[in-house]
């Protein structure tokens, strides 16, 4: 290590795989592999409150002290078990990836991209629980980063705006992820009629108007919500997309 690099933190040596598991004794019977996978079955049945050395450990029918040959405290578990339940990103659709993809094909990658990040969480509601700082620098994190930054290669965006838009969809994605399963939660509740209860035309105008007009009683399945969100980010990234194209282009294409 140069004196520029600093120590990289213990859960990112974990999930790349750079710490040596290697001590004196027994060959171990146990690897990182089941261990996660113990812990992400804990945490699907019963929350990542519920994930603990000792829970896990149990769950493996071996001692708690052994799962430390390879994980050195919860909070390395847990973040390897995220990036775990996320998975690589999957650079498709329909098999054409972003070199093949042509300057255009940017808008339906990043669908693709959002969609399967959606999955992820939908699939491991638990990891909405896990800090985004826990698996920044992960190898299936970095995997989905790369890819969204590969969608928009061909784009005239600059590198700090491919950057921020990837940032952008993730941070919906998550956040459309976490109303979802609040909005679940909540699905007994009519929601218009109680706020038509619970307020008056007076003072709250433009939500009566939208009480009026049956909109907070449509049925719309969730998806749709998530898909108008997104194509609404992407319509502003295309608008910026066609900011920073060359006027001659521009002229051309209209």
């Amino acid at each position: 290590m140069t004196n520029d690099e600093a120590a990289l933190p213990a859960r990112v040596e974990l999930a790349w795989g750079l710490r040596d598991h290697g001590r004196r004794g027994p060959k171990p019977g146990l690897t990182l592999e089941r261990i996660v996978a113990a812990g992400i079955e804990v945490a699907r049945t019963d929350g990542i409150a519920a994930v603990s050395m000792a829970r896990v450990a149990g769950e493996l029918g071996v001692g708690t002290m052994s799962l430390y040959r390879y994980v050195g405290a919860k909070d390395e578990l847990i973040s390897v078990m995220a990036d775990t339940a996320f998975g690589a990103a999957d650079l498709g659709p329909d098999e054409a990836g972003p070199d093949e993809a042509g300057p255009d094909g940017w808008r339906a990658g990043l669908t693709h991209w959002a969609d399967g990040l959606r999955a992820s969480y939908r699939r491991n509601p638990w990891l909405l629980e896990v800090p985004v700082s826990a698996t920044m620098l992960a190898p299936n994190t970095v995997s989905w980063m790369e890819a969204a930054l590969r969608w928009m290669a061909g784009t005239p965006l600059p590198e700090q705006q491919k950057l921020s838009t990837a940032l952008l969809l993730s941070g919906f994605v998550r956040n459309e992820a976490t109303l979802s399963i609040d909005i679940a939660g909540a699905a007994s509740l009519e929601f218009g009629a109680t706020l038509a209860r619970l307020t008056d035309e007076v003072r709250f105008p433009a939500l009566h108007r939208a009480i009026a007009s049956g909109s907070l009683d449509d049925d719309d399945d969730l998806d749709d919500e998530f898909d108008f969100g997104l194509q609404c980010i992407l319509d502003g990234v295309a608008a910026l997309i066609e900011r920073h194209r060359p006027q001659q282009s521009r002229t051309h294409r209209r």
